[in-house]
């Protein structure tokens, strides 16, 4: 299966990007449209995936802490799209735009169905965190990067 990973470069794209991620991670919730967003959107790199069709299939977002820390957020894969290497990717797109505008760590709030994934790219556990919408437990995690690449 072919697909690219790339940041965001239209008004187009975002509307799909916002679409997709209220679909995967608000709407079975029963969250309504523009809880997706929140009011940093455009101080952070938009990072998705993308299908042979440009029909994104991936979406993430990677904001900046501090002038040290980056952090993860809003990243799902399409069901149909999952286990197929496409989320790995996408955070190494992310891992490496942190490392090249001079981060050397990353965060991330993990839901519980997803932290294994995450441990497998060097993430680790720092505590146990919020609980979203009373039902979706969620894990501080963290990962240091160097600058020649991940530690």
């Amino acid at each position: 299966m072919f697909y690219r990973i790339k940041q965001i470069q239209n008004k187009s794209e975002f509307k799909q990007y916002y679409q997709l991620r209220w679909q995967l991670l608000r709407a079975p919730w029963h969250q309504p449209q523009g809880s997706e967003i929140d009011d940093i959107e455009d101080q952070c790199f938009h990072t998705i995936a993308v299908d042979n069709k440009d029909k994104i299939i991936g979406i993430a977002r990677l904001q900046f802490n501090s002038i040290s820390e980056a952090q993860i957020r809003y990243m799902a894969v399409t069901k149909v799209h999952e286990k197929k290497g496409i989320g790995n990717k996408m955070v190494n797109f992310m891992e490496n735009h942190a490392t090249k505008t001079g981060r050397s760590t990353i965060v991330l709030d993990a839901r519980e169905n997803a932290v294994g994934f995450y441990e497998k790219l060097g993430y680790k556990i720092s505590k146990k965190s919020y609980m979203l919408f009373n039902e979706i437990q969620h894990y501080s995690m963290i990962k240091t990067l160097t600058s020649c690449g991940i530690e």
